[in-house]
């Protein structure tokens, strides 16, 4: 996939975007998104939980500039219809140019390749230009954790936000 009026293409990740994937990660860590430490130097991006197929990645003039992570939810039968995005990051460089708006839809369109009908995800409460991204391509509020995160010394909601995938 191609973003439009861009050089960004959006293709499956792969073991050597690793590095690339570290540094991105590193780079864009904020509190205002994530839940987990700051992830450190040297430190690989994939393990065996996180597998390059898990990922979709946003590459401009061969750099890797976004990725997001689409997966399961669990490994019940019960939820194999579904998927949920763990995960999505755009570079400083890359932002304002559609990327992350690119790399939600290549999601959706990943998981109804994968036979899902229904993707979910999660954003903290204070993460407001997330939630109008996601409430942008059709994703609802579906549920609140108030103060389920203490993140920076103040307790965070967890927002759980879902939508049908219909056709594109």
């Amino acid at each position: 996939m191609i973003v439009p009026e861009t050089q960004i293409r959006i293709r499956t990740a792969v073991q050597d975007d690793d590095a690339a994937l570290s540094e991105l990660d590193r780079a864009t860590w904020s509190t205002l998104h994530a839940v987990l430490p700051a992830p450190e130097p040297g430190v690989p991006f994939f393990d065996e939980r996180h597998v390059p197929e898990h990922y979709l990645v946003a590459v401009d003039g061969g750099a890797v500039v976004g990725y997001v992570r689409v997966v399961p939810p669990t490994p019940l039968a019960a939820t194999a219809h579904v998927r949920q995005i763990q995960g999505l990051a755009v570079a400083g460089s890359a932002r304002g140019k559609g990327v992350a708006r690119a790399l939600l839809r290549a999601a959706m369109d990943r998981a109804r390749e994968e036979g899902a009908v229904r993707i979910t995800l999660r954003v903290l409460g204070h993460n407001a230009p997330a939630r109008a991204l996601y409430a942008s391509e059709g994703f609802r509020v579906e549920g609140v954790l108030p103060g389920e995160m203490f993140l920076d010394g103040a307790y965070v909601d967890d927002v759980l936000m879902g939508r049908p995938l219909g056709h594109a």
